[in-house]
């Protein structure tokens, strides 16, 4: 049972994402595996501050090439589209929730390329910008 400072100082780190902030820290660290790791991380607070500021995007582990990359996965044959289910597991997969369940070309079980980038770009962002909500 956690005292009541404990469930403070807990409410106080889920409340500012700082779990989330670490855990994004490490993984870049881990994924990049620079020289100098200090003043990496440094540059990646700088960023996430600019991003907070509106005056950049937010760092990200995944780019477009990484997000193509997944989606020609799932289009060996380069039709141009891929499943429904496809879709949803691709963002699951990469980490995503809260996407919009039924893009365009649901209907016709065929999201496209573009509308893939769109959830996945958003839903990175999303999941990147560890930083309170203003």
């Amino acid at each position: 049972m956690a005292t009541p400072r404990e469930r403070e100082a807990a409410d106080y780190l889920q409340k500012h994402k700082i779990p989330e902030l670490m855990h994004n820290l490490t993984s870049m660290l881990f994924f990049h595996r620079p020289d100098r790791p200090l003043e990496f991380l440094i540059a990646q607070l700088e960023k996430l501050q600019a991003s907070r500021a509106g005056a950049a995007e937010t760092p990200c582990l995944f780019d477009h090439s990484n997000v193509d990359a997944v989606f020609g996965i799932l289009d060996p044959t380069g039709q141009g589209h891929i499943t429904l289910v496809q879709y949803k597991e691709a963002l699951s997969t990469l980490g995503i929730t809260g996407f919009d369940e039924f893009p365009e070309g649901a209907a016709a079980d065929q999201v496209s390329l573009e509308t893939f980038r769109r959830a996945a770009k958003e839903g990175l962002l999303r999941s990147s910008a560890t930083y309170k909500s203003a």
